[in-house]
């Protein structure tokens, strides 16, 4: 009676599936295919046509300033765009729109889709993963930013005469790559911050876009009113529109360049005297967002 009473056992089906018998590549390997695979899908590959539209646009807006200047090197004219600060209004423009839309992409999808348990399980760390998007991301807007000036400088040299018109080129070129990757860093570090807080993709978008544009239109505004006009570097303005600056990431960015040695004009006052604040906002502003970013996904690493 007792037999007859008992419960079934539970089978275990053979499916079929076979067992991993390769090498396991380890923690560097997972995060490389991450960093390649974010890289990726910042430009939209491996997805379908509408994930390409931002990136592809916004990279032919970056290039075409260069591809003219060379155009009109070839005819004879000379470089007017410099490397520095290219054409700053562009720049910051067309960096907001790319770093609002495409930074939710590689971060807000998985949150969304709650898989970071899985990607922060071992071998990889918890801060595996936002380093590893920080630095796809960084690479991403690196691409966006520096392969319009090796267009121009190339489109310049071409046409150049003589090697002491390249090495002049040159010389120009190193300091603006400097500035792009300063910009690359900055921008990916931020636009990754905002991201993360939200696994909406619309949310994460709009609160980079509102962060980026009104913080940029309200520094525009208040050096505006209090005086500030372009001009060459040691023409400091009134001492309220180089405090205006600071409101920006964009306009800091700016003030920076200028308080270490570039004279390029642009639309923001040079910095004068209260040079080192630009640069004390700088280190802020990566701190914060890279503190953020840790401070995240040491959270969202145990949910």
């Amino acid at each position: 009676m007792s037999g007859e009473m008992a419960a079934p056992g539970g089978v275990i089906h053979d499916l079929g599936y076979q067992h991993y018998d390769g090498p396991r590549l380890g923690r560097l390997a997972i995060i490389r295919a991450l960093i390649w695979h974010s890289l990726r899908s910042a430009f939209g590959i491996g997805r379908g046509v509408k994930a390409k539209i931002v990136p592809i646009l916004t990279f032919v807006i970056m290039c075409l300033p260069a591809v003219v200047n060379a155009v009109a090197a070839a005819r004879g004219g000379g470089r007017v765009i410099p490397y520095d600060t290219y054409l700053f209004q562009l720049r910051g423009l067309v960096m907001v729109i790319f770093v609002a839309a495409q930074a939710p992409e590689l971060v807000s999808r998985d949150l969304r889709s709650h898989v970071l348990p899985l990607y922060l399980c071992r071998p990889m760390r918890r801060l595996d993963y936002p380093l590893a998007k920080l630095a796809a991301f960084t690479a991403a807007c690196l691409i966006l930013i520096e392969i319009p000036l090796l267009l121009l400088y190339l489109g310049t040299i071409v046409n150049a005469s003589g090697g002491a018109a390249i090495w002049n080129e040159t010389k120009a070129l190193i300091p603006g790559l400097l500035i792009g990757a300063l910009w690359a860093v900055v921008f990916a570090a931020i636009g990754l911050a905002l991201a993360s807080l939200t696994g909406r993709r619309a949310y994460a978008t709009g609160a980079i876009a509102i962060y980026l544009f009104l913080s940029w239109s309200l520094a525009s505004i208040l050096i505006g009113v209090t005086g500030g006009r372009p001009g060459p570097a040691g023409a400091a303005g009134p001492l309220a529109s180089r405090l205006a600056g600071l409101v920006s990431p964009v306009t800091v960015l700016e003030g920076v360049r200028q308080w270490l040695g570039g004279t390029t004009v642009s639309p923001v006052p040079p910095p004068g005297s209260v040079g080192a604040l630009y640069g004390v906002m700088l280190i802020v502003l990566l701190a914060a967002s890279l503190g953020g970013l840790a401070v995240r996904y040491r959270k969202a690493g145990v949910s």
